[in-house]
C-alpha cells in the first residue's frame, strides 16, 4: 500500500473493534478483468469498545452498492478516506449488503484476489482481504464464512474456498458454481479460494477418533508426478499432531493447492493451505533433499496452524510470533521426529542455529531491531521476519526446556482449554505455560518486549581441595533502535561438564543432582553456580542444545575447544566448538588479506578437521556441518569493519588450504558415501550425499585436471538432481573448463521446469565470478521476469545477499544495481521489493568508501518519489538508525 504520509501504528494504541461481525456471505462472479464480489455481514456492536459507528478496510475497490438492514445508503450516509469507509450511524444489529468491482488481473502485488497463469488465488494475510471487499479486516474479527464461487466451467473447472463443500453444480452460459461453509470462525486473513484448471491427487486418511478426511494436493497438469511427497508429509502432519499434541483435524476434507506466483512459503487458509510451488513439487529428477526436507517442514508447519493460529488466532498483528513463533517450533519438532535418531535430531538443531546465527542475529543488531512482539510497525508485511518466527521459535523452546516436555504439553492443553476460537496475545500463552506448571514465568515476558540478543558473559573457577566447580554467568543486552536499556532476561543455560578423558562428569548443583547435563536459569544481572563433588579440573560444556538464543562469551582456550570439537556428547557444543576453531582462524587470515599479509592454516586445525571427517562412528550429515566453515555473511558479523573482498580471499583461503591437505580423505569420504540404487530423500541418504558432496566442494577448491573430470563425471551420470546440482556448483566454482557447457546442458534438459531453472539462475548469481555485468546480462535470458517473485529471488536476491564480494565491488555497481531493482520491484510488488531493500540496512558496518557509496543508493531509493510503505520504513530506519 502506498500512502503520502506512512502512519506508524503502535501496540499501545489498540481498541476492541466496534463492531463484530456474527457471519460472512460471500459470493463471487469471476472474471479477470471484471470481478463483481456481494457480501452479507451481520454484524453487532461490541460492548468493550470505546469507539463509535461501524469501520470497514477498504483498498482498490469500487464501491457498487452499500445496504444496511435493506435500506441503501448513499454519500452522506458513509464516509470513505484513508482505505476506511465509515458508516457513523448504526444500530446495535446491523445486516450489511455490499457490493464491489475488482480486476483480479491487474494485481501485480499478489496480496488479496490475483490472476497467476490465468488462475484465481488469493493471498489475505496480513491485510489482504481489504482488496476484495469491504470488511473490518483484523484479525481480532472473527466470524463464520459461507461462499459461493460462479466462474466459467472450461476456463476454471475447479472452484475451492475454506471448509467443506456443501453444494455444486451447472449454471447458465457455460458457468458453473461452488458452495463452500466453514463451521468454525475464522479471521479474514484466513479466507481463501481457488478458481483454477488444476488436477489432484487425492486420498482418504483415516483419523485417531475414526473419522474419514479428504486429502487432496492441487496442482497445474503435468505436474501431478511431483505431489507424492507432499501428500506423504501431509499424512504424517495429521498423524505427528494427534500423537504429539492430541490435536486432531477438525475438517472433512484439507486441501493444498500450488501456485507459481507467490510472495511467501505458504498460506494455512482453513482448510485450503496455497502453496508456493517451491514447497510441494518434487521427484527425484528436479528436487534436491533441501527440497525436500523443505517441504516436508512447510507442508508440516502450515497443517499446525490448523490449531495454533486458525482455532487460536491473534488479537492483533503485533501478537504474530504467537501463532508463528510456536507453528515454526512445532514444525521443528516435526522434522525432528520424522527423522527419529538422536543424532538426525542433532542436524537439525544445528541447522536451526546457522539460520539464527547468519539471520537474525544480525536483524537483532541492525536498523530492523524489533522485539519478538513488536511495539510499533509502518507496515505489518515487514515484521514477518527472522526474529518473529525463528526467534519466536527459540522463546517457545526455552518454555520446553524449562518445564520439560511433559509441562510444555501440560501448558499447551490449558492454552486450547481456555482460548478454542479465540483472538489472544503472547501473554495469554505464557499465562497458560505457568498456570499449568505452577511457575512464575512474569520475567519471561522480557523475551518478548525486548529487542536485541543477549550476551552471556561466563568465568569459572576450580577449587581442587574442595572439588568445586564454580561457574559465574553475566548477562547483558546491547542498545537497540528505541531501547538503550535492558532489564535482565530470564534465561535456560544448560551446562555439562568434560573431564579429560572426554567423558561427562555427573554433576551436582547447588546440592542437587542433575545427571550429565543441569539447566541453570539465569534471572539476575550475575549469578554464581556452585558444582561440587567435581573430582578434576573439567573443561565446561556451555549452552547445551543451544538452550538459549544469545552470544556466549567465554574465555575457550584452542585446546579447549579441541577437546570439545574431539569429544563432546552434545552434538551441538561439539560442532559450536568447531565453528569457533574455524571463526578464529577466518579472522586472522581476512585481516591477514585485508592487509597484504600471507594467508597460512595451521595443521591443528586440519588435524582437528580430519578427525571429525574420518570418524566413521559419526552421523555422516553431522561430519557435513562439522566441516562446513562458517559464511561470509558471519564472518562479517565478527567484524568491526566489514571487507567483503578480504573475508571472501580468506574464506576461499582456508577451503584451499584444507582441501588440499586432506585430499586423500576427502576422496576416500566421496567414493564411501556413494548412493546407489533408486534415489531416496530419507535422512541417512541424505547425510551421505551431504558428506559427499562437500567432499567434492572442498576437492574442487584446490582442483586439478583430475577433480575437474571427477565431478564432470558427477554431472554426467547423476540420477537426481541433488548430485547434478552439486557438480555443476563444483565445476562453476572452480572453473572448471566444462562449467559452461555444463550451464547450457543443464538449461535445456530442464527449461520446462520452473523450479529448476530458478536453481539454474541462483547458481550464476553466487557463482565468485557473477558480477553486475553478467547478472544485467542474465535478467536479459527470455526465462526472466521481475514479476515471479521466486524468479526475482534466485537471480536478484541470490547476487545482493548470496554473492557478497561482488555485490560490495568497490566501484559500487552492485549497490546502484540493488537501487534500481528496488524501485522496480517496488512499483509491481511492494512485499518483494522491502525484502530486497534489506540488503543493504548494514551499511554502517563497512569500509568507509564503501559506506558512501551505500548511503548514496539508499539516500537514491528514498528520493524516488512515492514509495510503498513497505520499502520507506526499511530505507527510512535504515538511514536513520
Amino acid at each position: 500500500m502506498r500512502t503520502d504520509t506512512p502512519q506508524t501504528i503502535y501496540r499501545k494504541d489498540y481498541t476492541p473493534p466496534t463492531y463484530q461481525v456474527e457471519t460472512v456471505e460471500l459470493g463471487f462472479d469471476l472474471d479477470p478483468d471484471r470481478t463483481i464480489v456481494a457480501s452479507r455481514l451481520v454484524m453487532v456492536s461490541n460492548p468493550e469498545s470505546v469507539g463509535e459507528g461501524i469501520e470497514l478496510h477498504g483498498v482498490n475497490l469500487q464501491l457498487v452498492s452499500l445496504r444496511m438492514n435493506g435500506r441503501t445508503l448513499y454519500e452522506g450516509d458513509y464516509d470513505i478516506s484513508g482505505g476506511i469507509l465509515r458508516i457513523p450511524a448504526a444500530p446495535d444489529r446491523v445486516t450489511l449488503e455490499i457490493e464491489t468491482l475488482t480486476s483480479p488481473v491487474k494485481n501485480t502485488t499478489l496480496s488479496g484476489l490475483y490472476v497467476s497463469n490465468g488462475n484465481f488465488f488469493t493471498q489475505c494475510e496480513a491485510e489482504g482481504f481489504r482488496s476484495i471487499t469491504y470488511f473490518p479486516d483484523r484479525p481480532d474479527v472473527m466470524a463464520k464464512f459461507t461462499v459461493m464461487l460462479r466462474a466459467d466451467k472450461n476456463r476454471y473447472p475447479v472452484l475451492l474456498s475454506n471448509g467443506n463443500l456443501v453444494e455444486e453444480g451447472d449454471l447458465d452460459d457455460g458457468r458453473h458454481f461452488a458452495k463452500w461453509e466453514d463451521p468454525f470462525k475464522k479471521p479474514s486473513y484466513l479466507f481463501a479460494l481457488v478458481a483454477a484448471k488444476l488436477v489432484c491427487q487425492e486420498e482418504n486418511f483415516r483419523l485417531k477418533d475414526g473419522r474419514d478426511a479428504l486429502l487432496q494436493v492441487w496442482v497445474e497438469d503435468g505436474n501431478l508426478d511431483k505431489t507424492d511427497y507432499a501428500m506423504q508429509s501431509l499424512k504424517n502432519s495429521i498423524r505427528w499432531d494427534e500423537e504429539r499434541f492430541g490435536l486432531e483435524l477438525d475438517l472433512d476434507r484439507f486441501m493444498i493447492v500450488a501456485v507459481s506466483d507467490f510472495n511467501m512459503g505458504a498460506m494455512e487458509n482453513k482448510g485450503l493451505n496455497i502453496f508456493n510451488t517451491k514447497f510441494v513439487l518434487a521427484n527425484p529428477r528436479v528436487a534436491t533433499d533441501v527440497d525436500y526436507a523443505g517441504i516436508e517442514a512447510v507442508v508440516g508447519h502450515e497443517y499446525f496452524h490448523n490449531w495454533t493460529g486458525n482455532r487460536v488466532t491473534c488479537r492483533d498483528w503485533f501478537q504474530l510470533s504467537l501463532k508463528e513463533g510456536l507453528t515454526v517450533f512445532r514444525d521443528q519438532e516435526f522434522s525432528a521426529d520424522m527423522i527419529g535418531t538422536d543424532s538426525g535430531r542433532a542436524v537439525t538443531r544445528i541447522e536451526q542455529v546457522r539460520t539464527l546465527r547468519q539471520a537474525q542475529f544480525p536483524e537483532d543488531a541492525g536498523p530492523m531491531a524489533h522485539p519478538v512482539r513488536p511495539d510499533s510497525f509502518v507496515e505489518i508485511n515487514n515484521f514477518y521476519t527472522v526474529t518473529v518466527y525463528e526467534k519466536g521459535a527459540e522463546v517457545v523452546r526455552m518454555y520446553q526446556t524449562l518445564l520439560g516436555r511433559d509441562g510444555f504439553r501440560k501448558g499447551m492443553d490449558l492454552y486450547f482449554e481456555r482460548h478454542d476460537e479465540q483472538a489472544v496475545e503472547c501473554d495469554d500463552f505464557r499465562a497458560a505455560m505457568a498456570d499449568a506448571n505452577g511457575r512464575d514465568l512474569a520475567q519471561f515476558e522480557r523475551w518478548y518486549s525486548q529487542a536485541g540478543t543477549p550476551v552471556v558473559t561466563a568465568s569459572s573457577r576450580y577449587d581442587a581441595n574442595a572439588g568445586a566447580f564454580a561457574l559465574t554467568l553475566s548477562q547483558s543486552c546491547p542498545a537497540t533502535p528505541g531501547q538503550p536499556d535492558k532489564l535482565p532476561f530470564h534465561i535456560p543455560v544448560a551446562v555439562g561438564l568434560l573431564g579429560a578423558d572426554g567423558k561427562d562428569i555427573e554433576l551436582t548443583v547447588d546440592g542437587k543432582k542433575a545427571g550429565a547435563t543441569a539447566v541453570l536459569e539465569l534471572t539476575e544481572p550475575s549469578q554464581t553456580f556452585q558444582f561440587t563433588g567435581v573430582k578434576q579440573a573439567p573443561i565446561p560444556s556451555i549452552l547445551r542444545d543451544f538452550s538459549a538464543p544469545i552470544v556466549l562469551d567465554y574465555p575457550y582456550t584452542d585446546e579447549q575447544l579441541l577437546h570439545l570439537f574431539s569429544h563432546d556428547s552434545d552434538p551441538v557444543n561439539r560442532w559450536e566448538a568447531g565453528q569457533r576453531l574455524a571463526m578464529e582462524r577466518l579472522l586472522a587470515m581476512t585481516a591477514a588479506a585485508g592487509s597484504g599479509g600471507q594467508l597460512a592454516l595451521d595443521d591443528t586445525f586440519i588435524d582437528a578437521m580430519r578427525k571429525i571427517l574420518v570418524d566413521e562412528s559419526l552421523d555422516p550429515a553431522f561430519r557435513e556441518n562439522a566441516l562446513l566453515l562458517p559464511s561470509e555473511s558471519m564472518v562479517a558479523e565478527q567484524m568491526d569493519m566489514v571487507n567483503p573482498q578480504a573475508i571472501h580471499l580468506a574464506r576461499q583461503s582456508m577451503r584451499k588450504a584444507i582441501g588440499s591437505t586432506l585430499r586423500k580423505e576427502f576422496h576416500a569420504q566421496y567414493e564411501a558415501n556413494q548412493t546407489p540404487g533408486d534415489y531416496s530423500p530419507d535422512a541417512i541418504s541424505a547425510g551421505k550425499r551431504g558428506l559427499k558432496n562437500l567432499a567434492l566442494a572442498y576437492l574442487s577448491a584446490a582442483p586439478d585436471d583430475a577433480i575437474n573430470m571427477l565431478a564432470q563425471g558427477q554431472f554426467d551420470r547423476a540420477g537426481n538432481m541433488t548430485d547434478r546440482v552439486a557438480a555443476l556448483v563444483s565445476l562453476i566454482q572452480s572453473a572448471a573448463p566444462g562449467a559452461a557447457d555444463a550451464l547450457e546442458r543443464f538449461y535445456a534438459e530442464f527449461d520446462n521446469e520452473a523450479l529448476v531453472v530458478d536453481k539454474w539462475f541462483a547458481i550464476q548469481a553466487a557463482a565468485p565470478g557473477a558480477d553486475v555485468a553478467a547478472v544485467r546480462a542474465l535478467m536479459k535470458h527470455p526465462a526472466f521476469t521481475l514479476k515471479n517473485p521466486n524468479r526475482a529471488r534466485s537471480l536478484i536476491f541470490n547476487f545482493c545477499n548470496g554473492n557478497p564480494a561482488q555485490f560490495h565491488a568497490p566501484d559500487g555497481s552492485g549497490y546502484a544495481f540493488w537501487a534500481e531493482q528496488v524501485k522496480a520491484l517496488d512499483a509491481l510488488n511492494p512485499q518483494v521489493a522491502s525484502r530486497l531493500a534489506r540488503s543493504m540496512d548494514r551499511w554502517r558496518r563497512y569500509a568507509p568508501a564503501l559506506q558512501a557509496q551505500m548511503k548514496n543508493a539508499l539516500e537514491k531509493v528514498a528520493g524516488a518519489g512515492k514509495l510503498s510503505n513497505d520499502v520507506n520504513e526499511v530505507v527510512s530506519k535504515a538511514l536513520t538508525n
